[in-house]
């Protein structure tokens, strides 16, 4: 019988093997790390290439409109819209602004559900970018009465 600690060194090795053979999707862990170092909505969308956002009723966002505590904050989005490539969540007033990023394609589901942090209250948006290079986004304003991003 193998011990946790036995799983997890089996389970790297394996894991390893398969990504030295070019068996693991590497892509998979890839990201834009100019979006994600960007300080502002706008900075994330041109760091993407995308055009100026324009709100639609296709983009949905929920959240609270109060959250106890930035350290844990439930937010919900997703998208209608056909052709969308990219779906970002940006939290205007955190430290960096892109918080999360998920590529779709047609046999993804563009609807998700995520706890994130927030340093304080602010303005959360869900972005939806097509294939074309458009831009289409949903806002929220959160309320956070003790921020979580430690500054």
């Amino acid at each position: 019988m193998l011990n946790r600690r036995q799983t997890l060194q089996h389970s790297w090795a394996v894991a390893t093997l398969l990504g030295t053979a070019g068996f693991l999707p590497f892509k998979a862990i890839a990201y834009d790390k100019a979006a994600f170092d960007a300080k502002s909505v706008s900075a994330v969308l041109k760091a993407l290439g995308a055009s100026a956002p324009v709100a639609s009723s296709d983009v949905t966002i929920t959240g609270p409109e109060i959250a106890d505590s930035g350290v844990s904050v439930m937010v919900g989005f997703g998208t209608t819209l056909p052709n969308v490539k990219r779906l970002l969540l940006l939290v205007e007033k955190n430290p960096s602004a892109l918080v999360a990023s998920f590529q779709i394609n047609p046999t993804v589901d563009s609807q998700f559900s995520l706890r994130i942090k927030m340093n304080q209250s602010s303005d959360v948006y869900a972005v939806a970018l097509t294939q074309d290079g458009k831009a289409y986004f949903a806002k929220r304003d959160i309320k956070v009465t003790i921020g979580g991003c430690g500054e």
